[in-house]
């Protein structure tokens, strides 16, 4: 007789498992624990072998459903084709496709690139891509992914106006794509054709004090300002050597060696990988020795104010800034180094490679070759110094040159 479910919930267990059958090869297997299996029993196309296919347990997979799967592994069969066979095909496809999902191979993709990258780098673009990309298309094999369906991702992006963003994410799915197909599981690069389809982005500069009488000002803030004094010391060295922020606040004691005035920065701290030489003012060096008997025994001359293993946080210089008076569209952290490039191309003359260089931008020789962290070394330490008396001559008031007038060319 045909199964009911009121039989097999009245079915109890025994020391032995127990087949209730229910007709057509299948039958529920119920399990010494109590557990209840739905199995169906047939023989293989080809050999004629006996085999077995599990369909679900009870009550998951209730009686209805089991019977529907049993008829559909039927059909199968008299088509020719082994069920179980297809079964594991199924399975084996599907690993694949999660193989070859967009959001592992954006991983792996990540992951070599973390090789050349700072980890703030690196952080930054995986946040962008768990936030608004692998919510939505993570899951999907690389290679079934269109422009239609990268635009929409998109979209919600720009909706809620982040736009520069967008531009950002669809660059990062366009690098993920061209490694998919460089290791074969793409053939197209789907980002590609989205090239005009977002919203331009306003072009907008970070703020920076550019006029020599109002770095004057900025200058004579710092001096006066009133806050921590490792903030102060950050703030003071900050327009001397012109580093990025990030550079700057995670500067430890063992990159100093203050007898040659030299700070060398390890590739791994850098943004883009190579070992910089930032030779240092007397200026920085007298700051520097200030502050040594207060942070000197630690790792960090800036530490941070609720650990002092961790360097100052990203937003202590800012803060400083606004605190200080300087709103946000006239000053940022990162303002000292267009302040320190416009003035000593525009107002004092230096070579723009040795700037470019002491930016730690990427500068070539005449032969294409990159230069090495010591190249025009003794030319960048005079401009250093230059540069901070001047600066200095710009906060006693003593040295303040106006931008040249500019004729039809350029330099």
């Amino acid at each position: 007789m045909p199964l009911t479910d009121t039989a097999i919930r009245k079915a109890k267990p025994s020391d032995k498992p127990v087949k209730l059958t229910d007709g057509q090869g299948l039958y529920l297997l119920l399990r010494p624990d109590g557990a209840r299996w739905w199995r169906w029993d047939y023989r293989r196309p080809v050999t004629g072998k006996r085999n077995t296919l599990s369909l679900g347990t009870y009550p998951d997979t209730g009686l209805a459903d089991a019977r529907a799967k049993r008829d559909e592994a039927r059909r199968l069969l008299a088509a020719g084709a082994d069920p179980g066979e297809q079964r594991k095909a199924a399975k084996a496809s599907g690993q694949e496709r999660a193989a070859n999902s967009f959001e592992v191979v954006a991983r792996e993709w990540l992951e070599k690139q973390s090789a050349v990258w700072v980890p703030a780098h690196s952080t930054k673009i995986l946040l962008r891509l768990q936030n608004d990309v692998f919510p939505w298309v993570g899951g999907k094999p690389v290679a079934e992914i269109g422009a239609r369906e990268l635009l929409a991702v998109l979209n919600r992006v720009v909706d809620r106006g982040a736009v520069e963003t967008a531009h950002r994410i669809l660059q990062n799915m366009g690098q993920v794509f061209r490694y998919a197909i460089a290791t074969g599981r793409a053939d197209r690069n789907p980002a590609a054709d989205l090239r005009g389809a977002l919203p331009p982005v306003k072009q907008t500069h970070l703020a920076a004090i550019t006029e020599p009488a109002r770095v004057g000002e900025l200058m004579r803030a710092i001096d006066s300002y009133q806050g921590s004094f490792v903030t102060k010391c950050a703030l003071q060295i900050a327009p001397y050597v012109f580093q990025r922020p990030g550079e700057l606040r995670s500067m430890e004691w063992a990159e100093l060696d203050l007898d040659a005035a030299e700070w060398n920065i390890p590739a791994d701290k850098m943004k883009m990988r190579v070992a910089h030489l930032v030779p240092l003012s007397r200026q920085v060096v007298s700051i520097l020795r200030e502050i040594e008997p207060l942070t000197g025994r630690g790792k960090y001359v800036f530490p941070g104010v609720r650990s002092r293993s961790r360097p100052m946080s990203d937003n202590t210089i800012l803060a400083a800034l606004r605190r200080m008076g300087f709103d946000r569209d006239e000053m940022s952290g990162h303002g000292f180094r267009a302040m320190a490039r416009t003035i000593l191309d525009e107002v004092l003359g230096v070579r723009p490679d040795y700037i470019e260089h002491q930016l730690a931008h990427a500068v070539k020789d005449p032969n294409g070759r990159a230069y090495n962290r010591t190249a025009h070394l003794e030319a960048r330490t005079k401009m250093m110094q230059d540069w901070a008396d001047y600066i200095d001559g710009l906060r006693d008031q003593s040295n303040v040159l106006p931008f040249p007038k500019r004729s039809g060319t350029s330099r």
